[in-house]
């Protein structure tokens, strides 16, 4: 397709961002390209020097910002309200139409400091680029709607942190998402007591990516949108058994993409208790606990929304939050297991029983969900799913096992292969086990799609 760029975040005005620059790095080694990203908004035909240009010095992509934009939010993190934040190393950088004719963004993260930099030195480590092309693949491939690592550039610093043997080497990611509004700019809004931004925000939310016009339940059809696709990120981690680790206020996306990744990891086991972050002392975004770490944000954006709506129809759009959920998580669990549904009362009992026998055995996830594609269970899984083997006999296969993914081992994304993979690439250079994890996540996602 042919690029198509746009400029639709000046709608909104300076109040809502602050032109920013990116830093002059003194090295620019491209690492990662995502051509089949590219693909799909038409800058797939860039040569490398090409892309360096543009993902490395952010020369300006043809018709799209004239200016990089760093935007303004705030947000609770780990529930304490902060209204310090904002794109303190990433900025957006470019809007543009996907073939599907979506309202895309180019960001960045480690482009260099902005005004919301605070002490911040506005760069990303080399391996906290790395962990997020391995991350996105992954979720990309397991059905969770994420944003795309798009480039990975090493920029040639040293940088010093204190989660990381330093010095370490540094980089410059940018990802395409489908929209960087969170639900932390709405906060910003009303914390301001600013009722005419936040009506101008809604419209604009509800215009770019609802193709809807705001009216007077304009605030109520937002969240209620907001509602139901947060319902489906919460519930599509949980098949995936991700855990995002660091799920602020700020770190959601209204679009109900999952984005913003740090301390991710994903489960060995079905794990309620299981934490990705190593500060989340009390669990708070444990894995069992992230659907109600969602929702609690979701009425973030409710609270926010209220200077400019009524309470009961906002009341009434967080409602539909349980029932999404339910029903997601119904739906993602029956893909992930490889089954056409029934319908919904067997399928929620399946759900569950999957859910109980799981939890009860630690049985490693994704052996099972490899072995159990298609919904026949080998022998080897015992008394404890006796049950769900039963009622897996009701069921039909949505797939066949045919590809050549079912022919090997699981591909799985565990902390111990995570490292092993930057540790090859942080003492010998070596950025081929990097490249061949991501070509079997590929070959995985076409055997699973």
């Amino acid at each position: 397709m042919d690029f198509t760029p746009q400029q639709a975040i000046l709608e909104l005005g300076d109040a809502f961002y602050d032109p920013v620059a990116a830093a002059p790095f003194p090295q620019a080694i491209l690492r990662f390209r995502n051509d089949r990203a590219a693909a799909e908004v038409g800058l797939d035909g860039m040569s490398d020097a090409e892309w360096i240009a543009h993902f490395g010095r952010f020369e300006p992509l043809r018709d799209s910002l004239a200016t990089p934009l760093a935007l303004r939010y705030h947000g609770h993190q780990f529930r304490v309200y902060n209204p310090e934040i904002g794109d303190g190393r990433g900025f957006l950088f470019a809007q543009m139409r996907d073939r599907g004719g979506r309202l895309m963004d180019l960001g960045t993260k480690g482009s260099g400091q902005t005004p919301h930099s605070r002490f911040g030195d506005g760069r990303l480590t080399l391996k906290g680029g790395v962990r997020e092309i391995l991350a996105t693949e992954m979720l990309e491939a397991l059905g969770v709607e994420t944003s795309r690592s798009f480039s990975l550039i090493e920029t040639g610093e040293a940088l010093h942190r204190g989660d990381e043997p330093s010095p370490t080497r540094s980089s410059v990611l940018v990802r395409l998402s489908h929209g960087h509004i969170r639900i932390g700019t709405f906060q910003r809004l009303a914390h301001l007591q600013d009722r005419d931004a936040l009506r101008q925000l809604t419209a604009y939310v509800l215009r770019h990516y609802h193709g809807e016009e705001y009216g007077e339940d304009g605030p109520a059809r937002l969240l209620a949108h907001v509602t139901r696709r947060t319902a489906r990120m919460a519930a599509r981690y949980m098949a995936a058994g991700f855990v995002h680790g660091v799920l602020n206020s700020d770190n959601i996306n209204v679009t109900g993409e999952s984005f913003d990744y740090g301390p991710w990891r994903f489960a060995p086991f079905w794990d309620p208790g299981f934490t990705a972050a190593y500060f989340d002392h009390a669990g708070l975004y444990a894995f069992g606990r992230q659907p109600e770490a969602i929702y609690w944000d979701a009425m973030q954006l409710a609270i926010s929304l209220r200077p400019i709506a009524e309470e009961e129809p906002l009341i009434e759009a967080m409602d539909l939050f349980p029932e999404a959920y339910r029903r997601e998580v119904t739906d993602a669990l029956l893909w992930r297991l490889g089954v056409l549904p029934r319908g919904t009362e067997a399928d929620r009992v399946l759900t569950a029983t999957l859910e109980k026998a799981l939890a009860e055995t630690l049985t490693p996830l994704d052996e099972f969900f490899f072995d159990a594609f298609g919904g026949e269970l080998p022998t080897q899984y015992g008394e404890a799913f006796d049950d769900l083997r039963g009622q897996l006999e009701h069921y039909r296969p949505r797939k066949g096992r045919d590809h050549d993914h079912w022919s090997g081992a699981p591909c799985s994304m565990l902390i111990d292969e995570v490292e092993a993979i930057w540790a090859s690439i942080a003492d010998s250079d070596d950025w081929g086990p990097l490249h061949a994890k991501v070509a079997a996540i590929r070959r995985m996602a076409q055997a699973l799609a």
